[in-house]
C-alpha cells in the first residue's frame, strides 16, 4: 500500500486487513519513531487493536532507523504474519524503504569511524545544503539523487565516498542486491493534486487540536541532535520554531503544510518511476472511510486481489 502522505493509505489498509484477515506493516520512516504519534498520523490506539499492526512506534527517536533495519524488520513480520495465517500488508509512503524491500540493498563497505566522524562534524559545520554542495562536487550521481536537506542521506554519502574514494552511488550500481524472497501485488493511491494538499491542510489542523505543539514540545525537551530524522518531521522544525517565539502559530502552520505538499509531490515522483510488484493496482482518489465512493473502491480492489490469486 503505497502513495503520497495524506492519501487515505492507512484507512485503507486497515479496511483490507480486516477484510482479508491481515497485519498491517508499518513502511514509513517516521512512524516508526515512538515520540511522534500526532505528527506522523500514526494509527490510534482503537485502530490498532482493530487488526494487528507492526513496526509502529517501535524506535527511540534518539536511534536512527535505516532502510536495511527496517528491511530486516519487515521480512520478519511478513514471515510472522504468514506463520499466523494472515496476510502482511505493508503501508507507507517510503520509497526507498518499499524499493529496498522488493529489489533487496547491496552490500556496501564498512566505513572506519574516523570517517563518520568527519561528515558529523562537516554537517554541524556547514549544514546540509552545503555538504550536498561539497558532495556533489565529487560525487554527482549520489548527489542529484538527494534531497539537499536530507541530512542524514547526504552525510552518509559523503562518508562512503571519504572511505572508499567511490561514490554511493556506483557502490550501489556494482554490488548485488537480493530481491525479497515474496510476490508483491502493489496498490498505488494517487489522488489529484487539489483534493491532497486540502487533506494535507485538514490533516495539520487536526493535529494541531489533538496535541502536536505538545508533543513537539516532549521532544524539544529530549535534547537530541537537530539531525536526527525524527527532528526533521515534518510540523518539528516550524512548531520548534514557533516554541522559540520566532515565527507564530499560524506561520508555522502554513509552513508545515507547504513542506507537506512538496513532499507529496516528490512521493507521487518516486512512486511512478519505482515497480513495487508484477501488478500495480492504481487509484486515483483518496481513500476514506465511510465514504460512499470509498466503499466502491475496495470492493473494486477485493475483486481484483481474488482474480490476482
Amino acid at each position: 500500500m503505497a502513495g503520497p502522505t495524506a492519501s487515505g493509505k492507512s484507512a485503507l489498509a486497515l479496511e483490507l486487513a480486516e477484510t482479508l484477515g491481515g497485519v498491517v506493516i508499518n513502511a514509513d520512516s517516521m512512524q516508526v519513531y515512538r515520540e511522534l504519534q500526532v505528527l506522523t498520523a500514526r494509527p490510534t490506539p482503537a485502530e490498532e487493536a482493530r487488526v494487528p499492526h507492526a513496526l509502529f512506534g517501535v524506535r527511540s527517536a534518539a536511534s536512527p532507523a535505516s532502510a536495511g533495519w527496517w528491511r530486516r524488520e519487515a521480512l520478519a513480520a511478513m514471515d510472522a504474519a504468514r506463520a499466523a495465517q494472515r496476510v502482511p500488508i505493508l503501508c507507507g509512503g517510503t520509497g526507498l524503504y518499499l524499493t529496498a524491500l522488493v529489489e533487496g540493498l547491496a552490500e556496501l563497505p564498512p566505513v572506519p569511524e574516523e570517517f563518520r566522524k568527519e561528515a558529523k562534524a562537516l554537517l554541524a559545520a556547514l549544514g546540509p545544503a552545503r555538504l550536498h554542495a561539497k558532495l556533489a562536487a565529487v560525487d554527482p550521481d549520489t548527489a542529484a539523487r538527494l534531497h539537499p536537506t536530507d541530512s542524514q542521506r547526504i552525510t552518509r554519502a559523503w562518508e562512503v565516498w571519504r572511505a572508499t574514494g567511490t561514490g554511493l552511488a556506483a557502490w550501489q550500481a556494482r554490488a548485488a542486491a537480493v530481491p525479497a524472497p515474496w510476490h508483491f501485488i502493489a496498490i498505488l493511491l494517487d489522488p489529484p493534486r487539489p483534493s491532497l494538499h486540502a487533506a494535507i491542510a485538514a490533516r495539520f489542523a487536526g493535529m494541531l487540536r489533538n496535541g502536536a505543539v505538545e508533543e513537539v514540545q516532549a521532544l524539544l525537551a529530549l535534547g537530541l541532535d537537530p539531525a536526527l530524522p525524527a527532528m526533521r518531521a515534518h510540523g518539528v522544525v516550524e512548531l520548534s520554531t514557533f516554541l522559540s517565539g520566532r515565527i507564530s502559530l499560524a506561520d508555522a502552520a502554513r509552513r508545515t503544510v507547504l513542506a507537506t505538499c512538496q513532499y507529496a509531490k516528490r512521493q507521487v515522483t518516486w512512486f511512478r518511476h519505482h515497480h513495487l510488484g508484477s501488478k500495480v493496482y492504481t487509484i486515483n482518489a483518496r481513500f476514506e472511510q465511510d465514504q460512499q465512493n470509498s466503499r466502491k473502491t475496495l470492493a473494486d480492489l477485493l475483486n481484483f486481489l481474488r482474480q490476482s490469486g
